[in-house]
């Protein structure tokens, strides 16, 4: 079971995401439902390491085996989607991902994903494109320049 839940309020979500990186590039996604840019992850299940949760999402989303580098950022994000207008609180934890020794640079500059009934392409961006695209979470279009040593805690409105 995935740790989401509704209220009258708005939704609650808990999120990992992989900070996949070549060479001043960010691998980021699309599909079919959401017009930006995202990066690969999915929310944590109950009872799972977040560590173990960002893995498996690389896994799904991917098909590949990486392995963790080092935490980035916990992130309380409060904004509304912009898709369905729903008010989220979400805590995101943003891992940096080696995913050194597979296929995915050999993939190409775009490539498509798939998992279960879900299509989503897949595009290495340049940071420098970041500040022009319809790019989620806001904050990695300048802090990409400056990742964090350890974990560092952000609060975010979009």
């Amino acid at each position: 079971m995935d740790i989401t839940f509704e209220t009258e309020a708005g939704r609650f979500n808990y999120r990992v995401c992989a900070v996949l990186l070549d060479g001043g590039r960010i691998l980021a996604m699309h599909d079919e439902r959401s017009p930006y840019f995202y990066l690969p992850g999915g929310r944590v299940k109950m009872g799972e390491r977040a560590e173990d949760a960002v893995l498996r999402e690389v896994r799904e989303e991917l098909g590949i085996e990486a392995r963790i580098e080092r935490p980035l950022w916990l992130s309380q994000a409060f904004f509304i989607e912009d898709v369905d207008r729903t008010d989220f609180h979400e805590l995101c934890l943003y891992f940096l991902v080696d995913a050194s020794g597979t296929d995915l640079l050999a993939r190409g500059d775009r490539f498509p994903g798939r998992e279960r009934h879900h299509s989503h392409p897949f595009e290495w961006l340049p940071f420098v494109r970041l500040k022009d695209e319809y790019f989620y979470p806001l904050f990695l279009k300048t802090e990409i320049y400056r990742l964090p040593d350890g974990l560092t805690l952000r609060t975010d409105r979009e």
